[in-house]
This record gives C-alpha cells, sequence and structure tokens, in this order.
C-alpha cells in the first residue's frame, strides 16, 4: 500500500521543488477589512441567514483579491519600509511600500476570521459550516456543488477563497 503511494509522492515533491526552484522571490500581499458581522445570538440560524453576512465579506475579499493580483506591494522585495493606508473599493489596504505599488501579488493572505467574523458560541457557529468530504471522494465542489452536500456556491466562481 505504502510502496504505490512513494512514486506519486516523489513526482509532486519533484514538480513543486521544480516550480519552487523557478521563483527566486514571491510577492506577498495581505489585506484586512472591516468583517461584516451577524447580529449577535446565542441560538442558531437558518443556514440562509447565516450566508448573508458571510456572502458580503467574500464580496469584500474577492474584490480585494482582484485588486491584489493586479497592483499590490511587497514587503519582500521591497527596500522600503514605508508605511501608510489607502483606500481602494472600500477596502482598507495598508500597504508597506509606496513604490512597490505597481506589482502583482503571488500570494494573497486574508484575515483568518474574515468572511465568518467572531462572534460565536459553540452552538451558534453551526449554521456557518460546511462538512469536509472525505479525502477519498473525487469532488471538485466548485464544478459540481450538489453532487455531495448541499452546497452554497456563489455566482462568482473568478476567486477561490
Amino acid at each position: 500500500m505504502i510502496g504505490s503511494y512513494f512514486p506519486k509522492c516523489v513526482a509532486v515533491v519533484a514538480l513543486l521543488a521544480l516550480s519552487v526552484g523557478a521563483l527566486d522571490t514571491f510577492i506577498a500581499a495581505v489585506y484586512e477589512h472591516t468583517v461584516i458581522l451577524p447580529n449577535r445570538t446565542e441560538t442558531p440560524v437558518s443556514k440562509e441567514e447565516g450566508l448573508l453576512p458571510m456572502n458580503k465579506n467574500i464580496d469584500v475579499l474577492e474584490k480585494a483579491v482582484k485588486l491584489a493580483a493586479k497592483r499590490v506591494l511587497s514587503f519582500y522585495t521591497c527596500k522600503g519600509d514605508l508605511q501608510f493606508d489607502k483606500r481602494v473599493f472600500g477596502i482598507h489596504e495598508k500597504l508597506f511600500c509606496p513604490t512597490c505599488f505597481e506589482q502583482g501579488a503571488h500570494i494573497i493572505v486574508t484575515p483568518e476570521d474574515g468572511i465568518y467574523g467572531w462572534v460565536f458560541t459553540r452552538e451558534s457557529i453551526y449554521p456557518y459550516l460546511e462538512d469536509i468530504p472525505d479525502p477519498g471522494v473525487n469532488w471538485i465542489p466548485c464544478r459540481d456543488p450538489w453532487r455531495e452536500w448541499n452546497l452554497h456556491p456563489r455566482s462568482s466562481q473568478d476567486v477561490p477563497l
């Protein structure tokens, strides 16, 4: 069993090493926004009510990711350490160096709780969660959202979050 996975693992590691070796540096972007929080409640809400603030936050993050892919900062490739704030599409964008503003980002970091917020109890967070499928299941949710679970696909599939 382990022997059959070994050649696949070696191939994957080799491909990753080649792709990482092709880039000497990378450009990182960090986005932070004011999270749209759901109303505070001790009881669970419906799945649809839970998705409303999440979809609003995803819309904000999609704009940020699309912008970052075009023109953002890089603390890693920039020699300056000047910080300034700027408003772009209503998103609070913290840039480390203005000379790096025209560079495109390879990696975009979003807030940990930037989609659903943090005002939950163990019971009230349930409508905001999705089941994680079995790793053995060959399924791409973006292409076939209704196959395994009743997922709530978004209309825009341009930006995977």
